[in-house]
């Protein structure tokens, strides 16, 4: 009987044999350091022998043969869905590199080349009673005009974008939406001399006022405002619609609803928007040439009187090609890149302090 018993046992069942395509070996984790360095050797000694005295294309040397000995490499040990992975990664890679480096290059000169005449005169004086040619002077002016220019803007182009913003999510829906929408991508390819020209043919000559800081504000007002318009709208559309369903079903009225929920909860958003607005707007040069007109002295008052701004007195002292004045542009560069800089970390900081907060 037992060994009947034994004789009905099910036979085991056999390991299946996996495709061989996939149970072959795989590149330790250092290969990608190890050919992006062979990569980089390879490209140098091309370049030193085929005497290519661009140092771009020996970086384009070696970033094509980082892909092609990823792939190789990665084809005979791995497999091939394996390596078309991994090309595709060594392209993200690449792509990176050659998006950073020219970033890097840019903040290494203008840091390099601008330190030597930033210091704390240089902050704290202008160009009253200063040559061109000569050293000293300083950039107060300018920084003082752009930081008022940039005030006004943001305080004509933020309540202007906000309600726009608002009215096409939460209210518009027939064809004035469609229109406004139309128009606000229009203004977004306007060039900045554009917006220039229509202030001073309409503020300045057709009213008759004269050059400022407000006139120059209005005009980056103009480029301003679709960015925020843009900016705020994707961040109300990112709202969700239970939180607006649940507060219009406790009875609350809609203007209280977008008031008190909707705007909350995309403050966060909508002030990193304003503040990439007011960055894309300080460095514009071409509308503050043509409405303020610009000043070597410091003028306080942003209504009247020419005033300077930091695109413009970098423009200034570059025409002037004297070695003190060329020390003066990279030196306001840097404090442009710095003022910018600074919006962007204060839009960070905003936006992860009104964050909505999840738990669990």
């Amino acid at each position: 009987m037992s060994h009947v018993l034994q004789d009905q046992r099910p036979a085991p069942a056999r390991k299946s044999a996996a495709p061989a395509g996939l149970t072959r070996g795989g590149l330790p984790r250092w290969t990608p350091a190890a050919v992006a360095v062979l990569s980089i050797a390879l490209g140098c000694g091309i370049g030193v022998v085929a005497d290519l005295h661009s140092k771009i294309q020996w970086g384009l040397i070696a970033s094509i043969l980082f892909i092609a000995i990823t792939y190789t490499a990665s084809a005979i040990v791995e497999n091939g869905r394996q390596a078309k992975d991994r090309v595709a990664t060594s392209l993200v890679w690449v792509s990176f590199v050659l998006a950073v480096i020219p970033l890097l290059s840019l903040i290494w000169t203008t840091v390099s080349r601008g330190i030597k005449a930033l210091d704390g005169d240089f902050l704290s004086h202008s160009m009253n009673g200063v040559t061109s040619f000569e050293q000293g002077g300083g950039v107060y002016h300018a920084l003082l005009g752009t930081i008022e220019q940039v005030a006004l803007a943001a305080a004509i182009a933020a309540p202007i974008g906000l309600l726009t913003a608002v009215y096409l999510v939460e209210y518009g829906k027939g064809k004035l939406a469609k229109a406004v929408t139309f128009f606000v991508d229009v203004m977004t390819g306007i060039p900045s001399i554009v917006a220039g020209l229509f202030i001073l043919t309409t503020w300045n000559l057709a009213l008759g006022f004269g050059p400022s800081g407000f006139a120059g504000a209005m005009a980056l007002s103009i480029l301003m405002m679709p960015v925020v318009v843009r900016s705020t709208e994707e961040m109300l559309k990112l709202v969700p619609n239970e939180l607006r369903e649940a507060a219009l079903a406790l009875g609350v009225p809609k203007w209280r609803v977008i008031l008190k929920v909707v705007l909350p909860t995309a403050i966060g958003g909508i002030a990193t928007g304003l503040m990439l607005a007011v960055a894309r707007i300080a460095g514009e040069t071409a509308p503050i040439m043509l409405l303020v007109f610009g000043t070597q002295l410091i003028n306080p008052n942003p209504f009247e009187g020419a005033q300077s701004s930091l695109p413009l007195y970098i423009w200034e002292q570059y025409k002037v090609g004297s070695d003190a004045s060329y020390d003066r542009a990279w030196a306001a560069a840097l404090v442009l890149i710095a003022f910018v800089m600074i919006l962007n970390l204060v839009a960070r900081g905003i936006a992860r302090w009104k964050a909505p907060k999840t738990g669990r």
